[in-house]
């Protein structure tokens, strides 16, 4: 199974490269105003606003290094239903993809209290890389809120 490469602070993690859409270059998003926490803003993709969730300021409170291996990860984050929706992902050190066997995690065994999208972690010879489970980086909240329909008429979000 192949699986992109981040960094979020000094740890490597690993998201599954089947759910990325396209690796872009870190760009400045359009600032959301009381957005939930981790939610830098909006980018345009292609003229379509997507969200976009600053991996590094979500786990760690500092936002992500503008660095020229800092990317964003336009991610087709799973909807209800069987659809998807495209969700952003700023992260530091996005240069590599990595094959390995899901088979490969293991529970870390302090799985109590950490976030929902942290998974398994599997050993190389640069150390542990962790599984970030996508669909579980927003909370039901946050994933209404962001990915609600609006009425196309008039823009109004709807309830």
């Amino acid at each position: 199974m192949l699986f992109l490469t981040f960094r979020i602070g000094k740890d490597r993690y690993v998201l599954d490269a089947r759910q990325v859409e396209e690796v872009l270059p870190l760009v400045a998003a359009k600032a959301l105003p009381g957005a939930p926490a981790g939610i830098a803003g909006l980018i345009s993709y292609h003229g379509q606003p997507v969200p976009l969730l600053d991996l590094a300021l979500l786990a760690t409170g500092q936002p992500v290094a503008e660095v020229m291996s800092s990317r964003i990860i336009l991610l087709r984050y799973p909807e209800a239903g069987e659809g998807a929706a495209l969700l952003a992902l700023a992260a530091e050190e996005v240069i590599a993809t990595v094959q390995r066997a899901p088979s490969d995690f293991v529970p870390t065994g302090v799985e109590a209290g950490m976030p929902a999208y942290l998974g398994p972690v599997a050993a190389d010879a640069d150390g542990l890389l962790q599984w970030v489970k996508a669909p579980a980086l927003l909370t039901d909240d946050i994933r209404a809120i962001l990915f609600r329909p609006a009425d196309t008429a008039s823009g109004e979000v709807r309830p």
